[in-house]
């Protein structure tokens, strides 16, 4: 495990050692309680991964990308620079850096709060029916 300047790991975080090259977290990274990273991890610079993430193993994070509570991703993924994935988010393919994502399947969080939208305004007029 390669651990770089200015790396905070909270408690009960567990990560794996590689299997063939190095788990790698890189300088300023935070990583809150409860959090699993899998085997040869590639974390960038500057992140913030927040309480009950887990990273599949082989996942590679750009630089300063956040992870909100209950994240996760599948493994061999590559999440670009500056994005951001909010709880809860369930990451099962590459990601453009720069963009703000959530929920699963994973899409622009700005769609995801829409389809929500849609699916309680329906749910409430097929109740009206009722």
């Amino acid at each position: 495990i390669v651990e770089e300047d200015d790396v905070e790991i909270g408690a009960c975080t567990t990560v794996d050692r590689a299997v063939f090259e190095s788990t790698i977290i890189k300088k300023g990274t935070k990583i809150d309680n409860l959090v699993q990273v899998g085997h040869n991890c590639d974390i960038g610079a500057n992140c913030i991964i927040v309480a009950q993430t887990g990273l599949s193993g082989s996942s590679e994070l750009g630089t300063n990308v956040t992870m909100g509570g209950q994240s996760a991703t599948s493994g061999h993924l590559k999440i670009g620079d500056f994005a951001t994935i909010a709880a809860r988010g369930g990451v099962s393919k590459s990601l453009e850096g720069g963009k703000v994502y959530g929920g699963f399947p994973i899409m622009l969080q700005k769609e995801w709060l829409r389809l929500q939208a849609r699916i309680v305004s329906a749910f409430k007029n097929k109740n009206k029916e009722l």
